[in-house]
Formats: C-alpha cells, structure tokens, sequence
C-alpha cells in the first residue's frame, strides 16, 4: 500500500486512521516490545520519516491505541456492572473478568508506565495524561454507582489498582518458553492461570477491603 502526501484535513485523518489500525493489528500478533516503527511503516506503505508526520513516535501511537481500547473497554464494563448485582465481589469480578478478555488493553497497559510514556514530548504527554485521568474516573464513578458505600477517594483509589494490578500481573502471565517450562516442570498453575486468579481476587480483595474500612 502506497500513498500520496495527505494534504487535506480528512486525508490526514485517513492517515492516521491507517496507521492505528496496522498498529492494533500488529499488537494482536505479538508484544510492544517486538514491534519497531521500521516494522510498522513498512506495513502501513509509509516512510518511517512520514509516519512521524502523523506521531510523535511509535510510543506516542501505541499510546492512541491504548487510549481507543480504554474507552471501548469501559463500555463493555458500563454494560457489564448494569446487568450485575451491586455486590462488591460481583463488581470487582465482573471488571477483572471483562479485562481478561482483553488482551490487548493488558498489554498496553502493563508497558504504559515503564515503556510507552518513555518517549513521548510534553505537548502529547499533557493530552494522554488528561485523557488517561478521565478514563480512571470513569471507571471510578461506574463502580461508585453500584457500591454507593465508597467515596470518591475510595472509588478512584480502587479504579487506579486495577491498572496497577494488570500492569503487573500480565508480565507474568506471559513467560519465557524456558520460564514456562520451568514452571511446569515445578507442577506449578500454567501462567494464565495465575494471572486469571491473581487478578481476580486481588481486585476482589480490594474492593471488599475499601468497601469494610467506608
């Protein structure tokens, strides 16, 4: 695929709508780590030097990517909590449940911190941050709807350990070939697995936490 200088404000557009959605294709296949912008604008049928047109780096579209699978997922948990209960168990079970389903948004989120935000400049940096912040409180206000018991600090508190948690556990629930023999080898749970439980009781266990000290 080849194209044209984008001129216009909706062939620009075009272009970056083309270069998302190869990057979201890519990162259904395999890791951040093992996609680099060379890759991803030999895909799209750009130049690296005009990809960045459209990007300030391969983090910064990583990022958009991130910010697009944010969004979509907390309509899918909007929907979620409003045909569960409004115990806290089934709340945080039903948010760790919709997030094992989403591969893709656990590993943007577990390289956010460490490795995207890394290479980003201030101007894009400000635009993610609020867009990240308002993605938290949304998620924070969703579950305050159903556990009235919590205020906000609590709400948002716990709307911050989810991304922690997943941030966190998702490393580990994809292993070295020679890890994950390792741990067979120990007869240990398989690395879903773990990650599977961790992720549910942890957020489980927080949330009853937050919701026994209100």
């Amino acid at each position: 695929m080849e194209f044209q200088r984008a001129r216009r404000p909706e062939q620009v557009e075009q272009r970056r709508r083309t270069i998302l959605d190869t990057a979201c294709a890519m990162l259904r296949e395999r890791s951040v780590a093992d996609i680099s912008l060379r890759e991803l604008s030999h895909r799209v049928g750009l130049a690296k030097s005009n990809v960045l047109r459209y990007f300030d780096s391969r983090e910064a579209i990583f990022l958009e990517v991130l910010d697009e699978e944010w969004g979509a997922w907390l309509d899918e948990v909007e929907g979620a909590l409003a045909a569960d209960g409004s115990d806290a168990v089934e709340v945080a079970t039903t948010i760790a449940r919709s997030l094992l389903r989403r591969r893709l948004m656990c590993e943007l989120i577990s390289g956010m911190a460490a490795v995207l935000e890394r290479n980003i400049p201030v101007d894009f940096a400000r635009v993610f941050k609020r867009r990240a912040t308002a993605h938290t409180a949304r998620l924070a206000d969703l579950v305050r709807a159903r556990v009235p018991v919590l205020d906000e600090a609590a709400a948002r508190h716990f709307a911050k350990t989810v991304l922690v948690m997943t941030a966190g556990l998702w490393p580990h629930a994809n292993p070295t070939d020679a890890v994950a023999q390792a741990m067979r080898e120990m007869g240990a749970p398989t690395a879903g697995e773990m990650f599977t439980v961790g992720l549910t009781e942890g957020l489980v266990n927080q949330l009853v936490g937050l919701v026994a000290r209100a």
